[in-house]
């Protein structure tokens, strides 16, 4: 009997057992979130020790920052109608987010866009925008500015010359802002510009800056994608202001990065990191960001040991004026090439006189060929 009591507890609990085994829920994995696929178009080489370098720091800022996101870029491709292609390959290939970096892949975006509204565009320097493509940019102008208070106290010959890829707005609002920093400190220096017509083309460049110093301008300012006039500067004996990235870290020897006196740079990363949190959270909407030395989005790199301390001193001023919201290089008055006072003093240049400037100050030498704005 009691072996009987015995048997029937050990077959019971055996059941118990087997029965609760097989009323286990099977347990489905978790399938891993989908990647947010965002794409970046340069208009030159990712490493171009310029401008397309700085937006593939901010790729790369992305990609280190955000483990659910995917990068990839294209580079070198050329403005016009042949961009179309790739903004359009990107879409269908289910990119969630495509970057355009340059002023020229405008039209090419809005084609692309408007044919793939699922697909989020963002422009750098344009102005054209719809549901789906927003657009963006810095206000280079106050390290423009910054720079040029550097070149007025640095000059000797008081000929500064800045090498232009285009005449389109962006490239006239930094001679400006840069010549009204210049002659604020040295009211007889000039500035004179040359093009090149094409945003990244080193021989064009360095070429450029040769004829500015057969000029006798001793200061050379970069406003093109690669430091070649920085390097033919330097080859000279003369200065070199930089562009787009900190150039005086790219270049080969210690001599030849004092002759940097410093750059106007751009700081993508956080700004792309920022729009690409916004689609993956839903927030996103099309738009126009143009943000400044206070966001961080662009500012002066550190200035050259050549530059006595009394200058970056008041270099430092000057720049907290600007983040405190006291200064902007476009403040009243400001006088055109003919010595017509476009915008009075007590007041400032709009945002969208800014947009389309295509006007000159006074103490700059050179002429603007209508290339649009």
């Amino acid at each position: 009997m009691k072996f009987q009591r015995i048997s029937l507890i050990v077959l019971l609990a055996i059941a118990f057992v087997v029965g609760s085994t097989g009323c286990k829920t099977a347990v489905t994995p978790t399938p891993p979130a989908k990647k947010l696929k965002v794409a970046f178009v340069y208009v030159g080489p990712h490493n171009d020790g310029g401008y397309s370098q700085a937006h593939e720091d901010g790729r790369l800022y992305v990609q280190q920052n955000d483990p659910n996101v995917e990068t990839t870029f294209a580079e070198s491709i050329p403005e016009g109608s042949q961009s179309e292609k790739t903004f359009r390959d990107y879409a269908s290939a289910g990119y969630d987010l495509i970057f355009g970096t340059s002023f020229g892949f405008m039209d090419a975006m809005v084609n692309a866009a408007k044919d793939n509204p699922a697909t989020k565009f963002m422009h750098a320097s344009g102005y054209k925008r719809s549901d789906n493509l927003g657009t963006y940019f810095g206000r280079l102008e106050q390290p423009d500015y910054l720079s040029g208070l550097v070149a007025g106290k640095m000059t000797k010959s008081n000929k500064i010359g800045f090498v232009l890829p285009f005449s389109i707005a962006e490239c006239i609002r930094e001679v400006d802002s840069f010549t009204v920093g210049l002659r604020e400190v040295n009211p007889e220096a000039t500035v004179t510009v040359v093009y090149t017509n094409s945003w990244y083309d080193p021989i064009k460049e360095g070429d450029a800056a040769k004829s500015l110093l057969y000029k006798n301008c001793d200061v050379i300012v970069s406003g093109v994608d690669s430091p070649a006039p920085l390097d033919e500067a330097f080859k000279a004996g003369k200065y070199g202001i930089g562009y787009d990235v900190d150039m005086a870290a790219g270049m080969k020897t210690p001599e030849e990065a004092k002759s940097v006196l410093t750059s106007r740079i751009w700081n993508w990363g956080p700004y792309y990191l920022k729009v690409v949190k916004s689609v993956e959270d839903g927030t996103w909407t099309s738009g126009d960001y143009w943000g400044g030395m206070t966001d961080g989005i662009v500012a002066l790199a550190p200035i050259s040991s050549a530059v006595p301390q009394d200058v970056i001193d008041y270099v430092n001023t000057r720049k907290q004026l600007i983040l405190d919201g006291k200064y902007t290089p476009f403040d009243g008055p400001m006088i055109n090439q003919k010595g017509v006072t476009v915008v009075p003093a007590g007041t400032t240049m709009s945002d969208a006189d800014q947009l389309t400037l295509q006007w000159f100050v006074q103490g700059v030498i050179g002429d603007i060929p209508k290339s649009g704005s």
